[in-house]
């Protein structure tokens, strides 16, 4: 079952549930990619096991290795890359600035109220794609939640995402057949207004894209968040720029059409779909 799968199975019969919008949101561009696995009990990560694990499960080389449990800098097939185990939670006012944006992840704020520490994972600045950078930082993710039981949530605040241990396991499959594990990257907001459900990316900026918004659609969230996962996997699998003015379709008799103007629910601009 990959990422997309098990979001299905989360939200079904939930369509009626109020889902929060955040504010206007700034967003600057961002070298180092960041996340902070949380954790509860006291217990962080093992680092032999991590390491063992990226090197076994997912056949990635580790070279060029410094550090220990603690601290640790190392090159993971060759992009540079740090991980710290950090002893204290991750701040109350942090995590409550963004728990509300969890809406697949009805329990966090409980669930998160027994965190007792975190880690920092960064992967460097480097030429490598922002593709391959993202992918390096998910199996690093999941090698510490696959070694980590008390690892309960993975906190990525550059991107709005908050997901549950459960959540982003389920992308391993995405991640071992080559596909784009977008609600691992991108967080994707949902509205509801009297006249239907709106949508809005937020992350698209660090793969050199726009983010986008579909306004004003009959969709239910269901298949609205279908369509704009679709799409973001295919503009940043492709690596494809849309442009205002531009037109495409995913399949037959479903051309939509990109205009550009100010954006509603993120700051700048944003391209806006609109389904023909």
């Amino acid at each position: 079952m990959g990422l997309f799968d098990f979001f299905r199975k989360i939200i079904k019969n939930k369509t009626d549930q109020p889902i929060p919008k955040p504010g206007n949101i700034s967003q600057a561009e961002h070298p180092i990619l960041l996340a902070m696995p949380v954790f509860i009990n006291n217990r962080g990560y093992d680092f032999d096991k991590v390491i063992d694990h990226l090197k076994t499960f997912w056949k990635l080389s580790v070279t060029e290795l410094s550090g220990d449990n603690a601290t640790a800098v190392f090159d993971l097939d060759g992009q540079p890359v740090a991980i710290a185990n950090m002893p204290v939670p991750v701040p109350e006012e942090e995590l409550d600035a963004i728990i509300d944006y969890a809406y697949l992840w009805r329990e966090a704020r409980e669930t998160l109220k027994h965190q007792t520490n975190h880690a920092i994972v960064s992967v460097l600045s480097s030429d490598r794609s922002e593709t391959e950078r993202h992918t390096l930082l998910s199996k690093m993710l999941c090698s510490i939640l696959m070694t980590s039981p008390d690892c309960v949530a993975i906190y990525q605040g550059q991107e709005t995402l908050l997901l549950q241990r459960d959540f982003y396991l389920a992308c391993i499959e995405d991640l071992q057949n080559g596909r784009i594990p977008v609600p691992a990257w991108v967080y994707i907001g949902l509205r509801k207004t009297d006249e239907g459900i709106n949508a809005y990316t937020y992350g698209m900026k660090s793969f050199g894209k726009p983010e986008f918004e579909i306004i004003g659609t009959p969709l239910d969230a269901d298949s609205l968040y279908t369509l704009v996962l679709n799409i973001a996997s295919y503009t940043i699998g492709k690596d494809v720029i849309f442009n205002n003015g531009d037109t495409f379709s995913l399949a037959e008799n479903a051309k939509m059409k990109i205009t550009e103007s100010q954006g509603i629910y993120v700051d700048g601009t944003t391209l806006k779909l609109s389904i023909d």
